[in-house]
């Protein structure tokens, strides 16, 4: 590569839906002096591009926000010539930080190249985002380009705003930019370090480490229904970036620093910049009696030159979000987030964080206990104090954070279905939420201006398909697999006994693969996964031994599962997981298949040298059902086996025994001490797969899942080994 080469790395090509499938096409973007091109992997010498732009003082880069692209959120921007607007180069990163980056090196090229074109010898002046009114509404950078656009275009040799970066379309006409009164206050006041206009808020209160101004308001008298604007300030150890991440989430990680955030889903994708959002409040002030608060409110964001964030919230009606039974739906009238970058202190970043809520929260309760709408209040502003201790309690945060995806009301997850029903008032919100499926389905934006490179797709065996299409094809060949000839499980028996209903003891089963999620086929770009889906191999039976010594190479005992597959031609996995003690025990878990696929990476595991194996056979554990300190001990990580503890490969002409050695490690032979004290009280869920490395060898799908139910150590059988010849 040369060395005039500004930046380069990967990138999200932004893709069309083609004939019924969608894809993400992973691109590596090169910026090499003044030309900005992307290839199908990481160029070698002399390799052409699958496409180039010439960036020079006339092109623009457009910043068009976050979107949901085939079950992925990115932020998107397009590179383009004002001149041949259609001419343009799309491209996205599952991160704000890399897309940013990408954003200040172009326009850090156009600036030079403009600085040259310039006759007047005036250098460039970067845009700022000014407040301004603009026919009753705040102007953003976006509006300012449609309003002189005309005139740069009859006059190239303007010595000012030359290169602007579109945001958007502005906020929508309804929502007040509470933001607008700071930026003024700075400018009369020349004073940057002010965190509020002290004409309008007034302190009441520090808490929590916060400071809470209320708002003054010049009247005599206030009606009960009006509510005060209240808003809280605080100091965060982070970047605006990661902040900002956190802000805009609306799944599990909320609940680790919002106190009063219950559920949140997408209702519609307006752009990039806006969305309008339904959100369900947890307040705990007398839920006996007060019934829960629900909003629905349109979500505005920017962010400025100088690197901070605004969030601003406004209630609206929505078709599709009409009043849910069991709730109050609240009114916001404004409200929202300030995220601002302060200087570093002993090399840790700082941003002040503004929180500002002015909220009617509706019903009897308001207007004839003030203490209720104040309580609530400061509930939702003690948010601020949660982000602060999140990072304050989060030691590594080098890799940028994934960009969340919002739950789409038409897409309601079982987990949240599930949730809904265990609230007795709102026994009908679920079905009341399916009805706004109807104008969804449109929710997904696709880029109208992206190129599909028809000359250069990857073939369909390469082509990176989404977590969803994924699904759909796992589901797929399990329909095709159903309808081939099933082995026939009559044929074997073991001594641990087969049930597949809840509440049985003593007993295993076949485990859903959904309950898993597994390296999906994008995994080596952006760390994505899915529910396994179906499993490669049946579980056939499971044997529960025991032994005054360890027991190894169990497959060749006479009857066993492994001897009767190998008598039908079928070929077999045993894993053997081997339990120390005064009483040796092993759990025997036999996984048949009709037969080895030759390449497959299963048949590379099976054939392979213990190297290989140790690298790539992986275990998923679970404790659905246990004491905490079990769950917490165990936990639910994936974990490569023969890098984890000893395991020993026997391979039969018909099968492979992998003897998992427990024992071998200090920490599993711990783990094991307070897991074997318990057993009869746990339900254990465990999947065994190959890690799969490389895009070849992607999507992962699991060799076997089983569910062992409150197993008793007295259920055990004599292994009789001895009887046996050893291979």
């Amino acid at each position: 590569m040369s060395s005039k080469v500004v930046y380069e790395g990967w990138m999200v090509r932004y893709g069309r839906r083609k004939i019924g499938r969608s894809f993400i096409h992973m691109r590596y973007f090169v910026l090499e002096s003044r030309l900005l091109a992307y290839y199908k992997k990481k160029p070698q010498d002399n390799q052409v591009p699958i496409k180039t732009m010439l960036i020079d003082g006339n092109c623009r880069v457009e910043d068009r926000g976050l979107k949901t692209h085939h079950g992925h959120m990115v932020y998107v921007l397009s590179v383009y010539n004002k001149k041949e607007k259609y001419h343009r180069i799309t491209m996205a990163a599952f991160n704000i930080q890399e897309a940013l980056l990408w954003k200040e090196k172009i326009e850090l090229v156009i600036d030079l190249h403009q600085g040259s074109q310039v006759p007047n010898g005036n250098k460039f002046v970067s845009f700022e985002y000014k407040s301004g009114m603009d026919n009753g509404r705040t102007a953003s950078s976006s509006d300012h380009e449609s309003q002189i656009s005309a005139q740069e275009d009859e006059d190239d040799t303007h010595p000012n705003l030359l290169r602007r970066t579109t945001i958007g379309n502005g906020p929508p006409e309804s929502v007040f930019d509470w933001t607008r009164e700071i930026d003024s206050d700075f400018s009369n006041q020349n004073a940057n370090s002010q965190a509020f206009s002290r004409k309008h808020w007034r302190l009441v209160q520090c808490q929590n480490g916060l400071r809470i101004f209320e708002e003054l308001v010049e009247v005599d008298y206030l009606p009960r229904s009006y509510s005060r604007a209240m808003k809280a300030v605080g100091v965060v150890e982070a970047t605006c970036e990661e902040i900002f991440e956190l802000v805009m989430s609306m799944d599990g990680t909320r609940f680790e620093w919002d106190c009063s955030f219950q559920y949140g889903s997408l209702v519609e994708e307006v752009d990039g910049h806006t969305a309008i959002l339904y959100h369900r409040l947890q307040l705990d002030w007398f839920p006996m009696f007060v019934w829960p608060r629900d909003l629905c409110y349109v979500r505005y964001w920017r962010r400025n030159d100088d690197g901070s964030y605004v969030v601003l919230f406004r209630s609206r009606e929505h078709e599709n979000c009409g009043p849910q039974p069991g709730h109050v739906r609240a009114h916001i009238e404004s409200g929202g987030f300030n995220i601002s970058p302060l200087k570093p202190r002993n090399g840790k970043p700082r941003t002040q964080v503004q929180h500002l809520m002015q909220i009617d929260l509706k019903g009897w309760g308001v207007g004839y206990l003030s203490s209720f709408q104040q309580h609530c209040l400061l509930q939702m502003l003690n948010s601020v104090a949660g982000l602060r201790e999140w990072f304050a309690q989060t030691d590594e945060r080098n890799a940028p954070p994934r960009i969340p995806v919002m739950v789409n009301m038409a897409s309601t997850s079982v987990t949240t279905q599930k949730s809904l029903k265990m609230q007795g008032s709102s026994v009908h919100a679920s079905s009341s939420i399916d009805q706004m499926t109807a104008a969804n389905r449109n929710s997904v934006m696709l880029d109208e201006y992206s190129e599909e490179d028809e000359e250069f797709q990857i073939p369909d065996c390469e082509q990176e398909v989404s977590p969803n299409e994924q699904e759909n094809d796992v589901k797929k060949a399990a329909l095709e697999e159903e309808s081939t000839d099933r082995i026939d499980f009559s044929s074997f028996s073991g001594s641990v006994r087969h049930d597949d209903r809840d509440g049985s003891r003593d007993c295993w089963r076949i485990s859903d693969g959904n309950n898993f999620r597994v390296r999906s086929k994008t995994f080596c770009f952006d760390k994505t996964k899915v529910p396994a889906g179906k499993h490669l191999m049946d579980l056939v039976t499971v044997d529960w031994l025991k032994d005054t010594k360890r027991m190894d190479h169990v497959a060749r005992r006479q009857g066993c599962a492994a001897q009767v597959a190998s008598e039908k031609g079928l070929f077999s996995i045993v894993i053997n997981v081997q339990v120390p003690g005064s009483t040796h025990y092993s759990m025997v878990f036999y996984f048949v298949t009709k037969e080895l696929t030759p390449g497959s990476l299963l048949q590379r595991f099976v054939d392979g040298d213990d190297e290989f194996r140790n690298s790539r056979l992986k275990l998923i554990p679970s404790v659905p059902k246990g004491s905490w300190i079990v769950r917490q001990s165990v936990g639910s990580t994936p974990c490569l086996l023969g890098k984890a503890v000893d395991c020993n490969y026997i391979r039969g002409p018909k099968y492979l025994e992998v003897d998992v050695d427990i024992g071998s490690s200090t920490v599993a032979n711990g783990v094991l001490g307070l897991v074997i004290g318990v057993i009869t009280t746990l339900v254990v869920d465990m999947a065994f797969l190959i890690q799969g490395n490389t895009t070849e060898e992607l999507p992962e799908r699991l060799l076997g899942a089983v569910r062992m139910s409150h197993i008793q150590l007295s259920s055990a059988i004599p292994a009789n080994l001895d009887s046996y010849p050893s291979d």
